[in-house]
């Protein structure tokens, strides 16, 4: 379980394709207090740490992950939203992540807004994942209200802070990011498609 508040922003050292799978080696704050078989999230995405060398440590995405996310675009010194599993007892800054994405989205459009930023993201509605005005989003990992709810764009305000410390500033028109919608609303979709 995640919390969506990012901890730290790591860099791609080296990506290496092995079958269907991805093993990527990272750069992080906190390298040294990790261990082998954490839970990360990667832009959202929960990996499990398979080796420790010195400060870069590496994870391992499967052909179903990669399917589902943007971890397959991924280049050599990308920056990477980092977010370490949450401690029983601590608080609940962002919402409730579990770091299972569900799909992918493109940046459609990045507003300058007065000292804050607005991001608007367009996704396939045919997968019925929704949003709605207010609720929770994880985008790459970033726990997020939403803003412009509609049937398949939403938008999220983003303040300096948050722009200056997850890969926001790198994102441009066109980007791909990592969504995990709402658990609870998921639930009541399922629930209401059962009718």
């Amino acid at each position: 379980m995640f919390t969506g508040i990012i901890e730290s922003v790591g860099k791609v050292k080296e990506l290496k394709k092995e079958l269907n799978n991805l093993h990527i080696t990272l750069e992080c704050t906190f390298t040294n207090d990790l261990k082998i078989d954490q839970s990360v999230a990667h832009n959202g995405v929960c990996l499990t740490v398979v080796n420790i060398s010195g400060n870069e440590y590496t994870v391992t995405a499967i052909a179903e992950t990669l399917k589902k996310t943007n971890l397959e675009s991924l280049k050599k010194y990308d920056n990477v939203n980092l977010e370490r599993a949450m401690k029983l007892g601590d608080r609940l800054d962002g919402h409730i992540v579990q770091g299972h994405v569900d799909q992918i989205a493109i940046c459609t459009k990045i507003e300058q807004i007065s000292g804050s930023w607005k991001f608007t993201f367009q996704y396939d509605s045919t997968l019925n994942n929704i949003t709605i005005e207010k609720g929770s989003i994880t985008v790459n990992g970033v726990s997020l209200t939403v803003v412009d709810s509609k049937k398949d764009t939403f938008s999220v305000a983003i303040i300096p802070y948050t722009f200056e410390h997850t890969n926001f500033k790198n994102l441009i028109k066109g980007t791909e990011v990592n969504l995990e919608f709402d658990v609870i609303g998921k639930y009541v979709t399922r629930l209401m498609s059962l009718d």
